[in-house]
């Protein structure tokens, strides 16, 4: 279904998925797949990445509050918040901001856009100093994927 949209929607859609996000979209599926020019792609892959990150860190206590109202949704919160929060807690703690930065920045699974926004939240980190640092953490992961694609990809590919 997703295959019939423009090459440029599909880009930002797959920039949105959690786990793939712009720093896999880029060079996988723009560079790759569809022969865009790195910074063609570059540009509508962090858009895309992007999006929803300002409507989490604004609305997800309130999403969280109804979501609470469901037992299934409360048992996983009740289940996953605790070990977020006991994972990052020191380094957030000490580093604030920075390791949110680092965080979204390293282009390793389980790490990204939405589960910076996600710890942000968690951590009542600043809107606009969260936003900042996880923009440029998406723009360094984005960065150095595509970097090791198009420099490796002689050998590699």
């Amino acid at each position: 279904m997703i295959e019939n949209f423009p090459e440029w929607l599909q880009i930002f859609l797959y920039s949105m998925i959690p786990g793939l996000e712009a720093r896999f979209t880029v060079p996988l599926l723009a560079i790759r797949e569809f022969e865009w020019l790195w910074w063609q792609a570059f540009i509508v892959a962090i858009a895309g990445n992007m999006f929803l990150v300002p409507f989490i860190l604004k609305f997800f206590k309130r999403f969280e509050v109804f979501l609470y109202r469901y037992p299934r949704w409360k048992k996983a919160m009740d289940w996953g918040f605790p070990i977020i929060r006991r994972r990052a807690d020191k380094k957030i703690r000490t580093y604030e901001t920075f390791a949110l930065l680092i965080f979204v920045a390293i282009p390793f699974p389980f790490t990204g856009a939405g589960l910076g926004s996600l710890i942000a939240v968690l951590f009542d980190l600043r809107f606009s100093l969260s936003l900042l640092m996880i923009f440029l953490g998406v723009i360094i992961s984005t960065s150095l994927t595509t970097v090791i694609y198009l420099t490796g990809s002689l050998y590699l590919w």
